[in-house]
């Protein structure tokens, strides 16, 4: 029996009978944990850059975001007391430090493209050229995702979580009045946390779509963890809105559980088709 010399061909990556062609990034050799952590601290100060310039840029604004983030509250207590809102400060520094809070708050909210830019670069190293053409998909749904949410907050769950607040207010008893003394800080506090954690409550889908690409989780698994999601969904709500608020738990609470339950016809559409089995090839003969 004679042994035919190996044909030089057949080892090049991408050859006709050759080995699998081999990873962009195994190619490249891997990087060290320090090389990961300097990346790590590029990517973070690109991002951060990117929200500063966006926060002072929101500055120049502030009054007019103000204005528009007081405005579902201010229509609603107008109808309840009929009289203007007035947002009181208690400290020399308190309309300074709010108007920071709000600058930065939007600052964050603008440089979202950048933030999820800087991340996927982050991650696209270690990823196969087809998938490093996923960034403008990745950035552009994150970030709509991101901006949806914000506006859920503001146009549906604020309305709803206003009216039932202030609808606690009013006379309990014979001379006596439950009232409210409205704080900049107190509200810039509530409201930007609000809108900031429903914003990234709408990524769930995007996290999820990933989950199913990779092969991690199927859809009947999603499926079957549907009553545990609605479970854990009722805790997330009330650790991304800490404080008494029950409202602003509830609306974030259903708001993930229908994102949740949203995302799994989009898994069944999203996940890997199985590969066609090839036939098994005859053993060559001695």
């Amino acid at each position: 029996m004679t042994v035919a010399a190996p044909d030089p061909a057949g080892t090049q990556p991408g050859a006709a009978g050759g080995t699998p062609p081999v990873a962009e990034h195994e190619a490249a050799g891997k990087m060290t944990i320090w090389e990961h952590l300097d990346e790590l601290r590029g990517r973070v100060i690109k991002a951060t850059i990117g929200v500063l310039v966006a926060t002072i840029v929101a500055w120049g604004f502030r009054e007019r975001l103000l204005a528009l983030l007081v405005a579902p509250y201010e229509r609603v207590w107008i109808e309840r007391f009929h009289r203007p809102l007035v947002l009181q400060t208690l400290a020399p520094a308190d309309a300074f430090l709010g108007y920071l809070e709000l600058s930065l708050t939007a600052g964050v909210a603008a440089g979202v493209p950048i933030i999820f830019y800087q991340l996927w670069s982050f991650v696209s190293p270690g990823l196969y050229r087809k998938e490093k053409r996923l960034v403008v998909p990745f950035v552009a749904s994150s970030t709509v995702l991101f901006l949806s949410g914000i506006a859920f907050a503001y146009v549906v769950a604020f309305p709803f979580t206003f009216n039932y607040f202030i609808s606690l207010l009013g006379p309990v008893n014979e001379g006596v009045e439950l009232t409210q003394i409205v704080t900049l800080e107190f509200y810039l506090d509530f409201s930007t946390r609000f809108l900031l954690g429903f914003g990234v409550v709408f990524e769930l889908p995007l996290f999820i779509a990933f989950l199913v690409l990779a092969n991690i989780v199927t859809p009947r698994q999603l499926l079957k963890f549907g009553r545990w999601a609605t479970v854990l969904a009722f805790v997330v709500g009330a650790i991304a809105t800490p404080g008494p608020e029950v409202t602003s738990q509830l609306a974030v609470s259903l708001a993930l559980v229908a994102l949740y339950f949203l995302s799994i016809p989009i898994a069944f559409m999203l996940r890997p088709r199985a590969a066609p089995s090839e036939p098994p090839t005859r053993a060559p003969d001695a």
